[in-house]
């Protein structure tokens, strides 16, 4: 009988000393790294070579920090989740965050309000998402893939507040949207020069970036990315902006390729401000239905807002050019400032082809536009007639004043930009470059998005003088019609 409880006694032994426990840092202001938080609580992180296994659920309180700044391996069991109250950095060459089983996802992050976040070189993958409730948020340089509803269902990178700061990533194949915000936040991120592919697998009726209102004084920039559709994921558009309770949109939309989704940009409800510049916006079509979707860009609004401006963007092979419901108030060019220059080819539907489709009462100005591109022959009045619905063919529907018509200059998918060009790269003092574009103004923003220095430009410079530390930057070499975004290193 004393052998049988003795040997039961064991068998509980080891069954306790095997259970994975969670974990709180202490909250005294000290930086913790894995191998001080396995030291600590060896149940709840293991060790073997560069493999750090996380068994428990880890807090990272207020006052303290958790830094992983050399080359490894993170992997998380099922259901486990990283609360962030603190600070926690990423600052390493290549770091992997994943799933312990791929097929049992961890609960993945979440950044709780006051938390400093800075995510660096990092793969995140079968986990469940990035939820982001701080301000002090930015990820750079990192791959997102595979991710599952966790954390977060909304978007693998789900926003709350703040001028987050998104930039150089793959986010692509996950379930769920690649960024996104609610309906009752007012967040600026900027979102530059990031690879976005064939997320939303789930296939609802969601984009592939999908936020709501923006900050007032700062504006929302989606700058320089790649947003591609897989055609399995017919429900999958490109961009959405939505403001539906009451919130501002300011926002910015530039120099974009966004192909093959259900539709490119979609903007719902009243806007403050707004610039669609020089995107190219093909072949959202993959749904196939007129009635559902399929718009290159479509405004719809049931308050009336500010005018949207649109400008030097190649709108082509989409089901509808560009769509316009409610209240919807755009320039397209030849009032203010905008110079039109938009070009559109082959945007249509059951043998039809719609420009542009204006279903509001408003009158559009959208004049310098090429509505009809085969190769820079500006097409006849009647021609352009033809492709664009208005006041002529409802006179319910307000006049499209498209006259005149301008097919001369290149859009956004000028190739002669490739030959534009500026060295030396990296940087030390100076740069040069053939100002073939009589550009008018250079901008210097830092990896963050922040503008650093702005120099205006005259006819014929082909010099700036840089004094900047060593590092990453983005230069922008711009006119009224054109930018051209090139990265920078300064030795």
């Amino acid at each position: 009988m004393k052998k049988i409880i003795l040997s039961t006694l064991l068998v509980f032994l080891t069954f306790t000393i095997a259970i994975a426990q969670d974990y709180t840092t202490p909250n005294t202001g000290v930086t913790w790294t894995l191998d001080d938080i396995a030291a600590a609580s060896p149940t709840t992180i293991t060790i073997s070579g560069s493999n750090y296994t996380l068994l428990g659920n880890l807090n990272i309180a207020e006052n303290d920090a958790v830094v992983i700044d050399s080359d490894l391996s993170l992997l998380i069991d099922g259901e486990k989740l990283i609360t962030v109250f603190g600070a926690f950095t990423v600052d390493s060459n290549a770091v992997t965050i994943t799933a312990l089983n791929e097929a049992a996802p961890y609960e993945g992050f979440r950044f709780e309000e006051f938390s400093e976040i800075n995510i660096q070189n990092a793969t995140i993958q079968y986990g469940g998402g990035l939820r982001v409730l701080t301000e002090t948020f930015s990820i750079n340089n990192c791959t997102l893939t595979n991710n599952v509803s966790g954390a977060t269902s909304s978007a693998v990178i789900q926003l709350s507040q703040g001028l987050p700061q998104i930039t150089n990533n793959t986010i692509s194949f996950n379930e769920n949207p690649a960024i996104g915000s609610a309906a009752n936040s007012a967040v600026s991120a900027y979102i530059f020069n990031n690879m976005i592919e064939g997320n939303n697998t789930a296939n609802s009726n969601r984009p592939q970036i999908n936020l709501g209102p923006t900050q007032a004084a700062e504006p929302l920039q989606i700058i320089q990315n790649t947003i591609i559709g897989d055609p399995a994921l017919e429900q999958a558009g490109g961009i959405a902006i939505a403001n539906f309770v009451g919130g501002d949109i300011n926002a910015e939309i530039r120099n974009n390729t966004i192909n093959g989704n259900r539709y490119g940009i979609t903007i719902l409800g009243p806007v403050n401000s707004m610039i669609i510049h020089e995107n190219t916006i093909e072949d959202n079509n993959i749904q196939g239905d007129p009635i559902l979707g399929g718009s290159g860009i479509n405004i719809n609004t049931s308050t009336a807002g500010a005018t949207v401006y649109i400008a030097v963007n190649d709108i082509r092979g989409n089901l509808w050019g560009i769509t316009l419901q409610g209240l919807a108030k755009v320039n397209l060019g030849g009032e203010g400032n905008n110079e039109g220059h938009n070009r559109f080819s082959e945007n249509g539907n059951n043998g039809q082809v719609y420009a542009l489709y204006n279903n509001t009462p408003n009158t559009i100005m959208a004049k310098y536009n090429c509505w009809i591109d085969d190769g820079g022959q500006d097409p006849t009045l009647e021609e352009v007639e033809d492709v664009i619905f208005h006041m002529v063919d409802d006179p319910n529907l307000g006049e499209v004043v498209f006259d005149p018509v301008d097919c001369s200059l290149l859009g956004a998918t000028d190739n002669t930009v490739d030959n534009f060009s500026f060295y030396p790269n990296p940087v030390k003092n100076e740069i040069n470059f053939n100002n073939i574009f009589s550009f008018e103004k250079v901008e210097i923003y830092g990896i963050q998005g922040r503008l650093i220095s702005l120099e205006t430009i005259s006819e014929g410079q082909q010099a700036v003088t840089v004094n900047l530390p060593s590092g990453l930057y983005f230069v922008n070499f711009s006119n009224d019609s054109k930018i051209v975004t090139k990265k920078m290193i300064v030795e």
